[in-house]
């Protein structure tokens, strides 16, 4: 794991690679849960059996919303900056959903910091009066992508857009 101490400090990162995690194990049991929270049960993600069957993967495969939502939790393990009060999940400049992630295998993700910039904005929420001692905000692009190991090709690519304030 990257720390960085301020946002000064990963704002000087840009261009650099923050890092990848440790790989984890897609389970049916997670498909199952995102089918069921996101309203997308098509049998690819959520019948095993049909998809031995009937599919060309031969197995039952993640929903790729289900592969970029892992993105919070993996970057968490990849960087942290300690004076960092709040992020903000801000939006993405591209998604590509580029292989399938079989039920079973394993995936990790690589982070790459784009680039940071002052955003001026204060937290959300913040009392008017709150905001003359509101300290700096960062606007950060980070390239993720996600491997599935022992594939060539990456699962997912993705460029996150995160609101950072100290």
């Amino acid at each position: 794991m990257q720390t960085f101490a301020n946002l000064a400090d990963f704002s000087a990162h840009a261009g650099q690679s923050l890092g990848e995690t440790e790989y984890m194990t897609i389970t049916q049991e997670m498909v199952d849960l995102f089918a069921q929270a996101t309203g997308d049960s098509q049998w690819i993600h959520t019948d095993p059996e049909r998809a031995t069957r009937e599919s060309p993967y031969k197995t039952a495969i993640a929903h790729g919303f289900l592969t970029l939502s892992l993105a919070p939790k993996l970057l968490a393990e990849i960087y942290q900056v300690e004076s960092v009060k709040l992020g903000v999940n801000y939006g993405a400049n591209k998604i590509r959903f580029t292989n399938a992630v079989p039920v079973g295998s394993r995936l990790r993700m690589k982070a790459w910091l784009h680039h940071a910039e002052p955003d001026g904005r204060t937290a959300p929420n913040t009392p008017d009066d709150a905001n003359e001692q509101s300290a700096s905000s960062v606007r950060a692009i980070v390239e993720c992508v996600f491997e599935v190991e022992g594939a060539t090709k990456p699962a997912c690519v993705a460029e996150l857009i995160t609101l950072l304030y100290e």
